[in-house]
């Protein structure tokens, strides 16, 4: 289908674009922004941000969405942690945002590396920390591992839909991801809990509703909607590209159901402006703005 107007965007290129792809490359460093071809990649980078990718750049998933590369992995390199630290240092960043890919032939999933890669940029930065994991198959000692580190923010994607599940999300599970959510928010209720999703893939209204119920009453925080684009010729095409009056529609129900911080539109991404979503909900915890007042982030 041919891209509507309101998906058209433009690169923003900016002097800090080229010190932000320099310092990756210095660091020998992977971003999801590139590996699954954000389409704000440009203005991130130009923002002089990024979103570290780490446990290397294979997935053991093949989700039928996704562009990161699937096969073989490598072994897990131990002074990945301080690169990211070191490169985020170097970049100036006061909040860093990591993911990773998924690694079911790790017996934790790499949840240990993850705790490592927090500590080490929050020993050497001293930056706000969100984490966006994969689910490790539910395991909680895996959960506990990360959390334990600290992360300022955990963030775990429910992406789509349950009924696309199977078809577009093989050896994921709907429910064990709302799990996930759920038994953070009940074991330290001091975090601040993050997920988001997908529209465009072959959802309809009502779905997109339930998961924002369900969402709720597993405690998150933050939620993120965005369209799904696809990334290349061997992704699933785009089933329709939603207006950004619906954007809005879902966005106005999150929040009017209970949910703190909902950011909706054609371009949003989990990642994109995470620093700014963690500022509301801490000045919400703050009592610093009346009911009502709570600007929303500007994506």
């Amino acid at each position: 289908m041919r891209k509507p107007e309101w998906i058209k965007f433009h690169m923003h290129i900016s002097s800090d674009y080229g010190h932000v792809r320099t310092t990756l490359s210095k660091y020998h460093l992977s971003t999801v922004c590139a590996e699954a071809k954000c389409p704000n990649r440009g203005k991130c980078y130009s923002d002089g941000t990024a979103t570290f990718l780490i446990l290397g750049d294979v997935c053991t998933r093949a989700c039928k969405y996704c562009s990161v590369k699937k096969g073989k992995t490598e072994p897990l390199d131990p002074n990945e942690p301080l690169r990211v630290a070191l490169a985020s240092k170097e970049l100036g960043l006061s909040f860093v945002v990591i993911t990773s890919v998924t690694r079911d032939d790790l017996p934790d999933g790499g949840a240990h590396h993850y705790a490592e890669t927090v500590r080490k940029v929050k020993e050497i930065v001293g930056a706000k920390v969100e984490v966006l994991i994969p689910d490790f198959r539910g395991s909680k000692k895996a959960l506990d591992t990360v959390m334990e580190a600290e992360p300022d923010v955990l963030n775990h994607n429910i992406e789509v839909v349950p009924r696309l599940f199977k078809r577009i999300r093989p050896g994921a599970n709907y429910q064990q991801s709302l799990d996930i959510l759920r038994y953070v928010k009940d074991k330290y209720p001091h975090a601040i809990v993050k997920s988001g999703f997908m529209v465009g893939l072959g959802e309809n209204k009502d779905e997109v509703f339930k998961v924002l119920k369900d969402l709720y009453y597993a405690g998150t925080d933050i939620v993120t909607i965005g369209q799904y684009l696809r990334p290349g010729k061997d992704q699933l095409p785009v089933s329709r590209y939603v207006t950004p009056e619906e954007f809005k529609e879902y966005e106005k129900y999150g929040r009017e159901i209970g949910i703190p911080v909902v950011v909706s539109g054609p371009l949003v991404r989990s990642s994109y402006k995470a620093k700014e979503s963690y500022e509301i909900i801490i000045r919400q915890r703050g009592d610093k703005y009346e009911a009502g007042e709570i600007p929303a982030a500007a994506y």
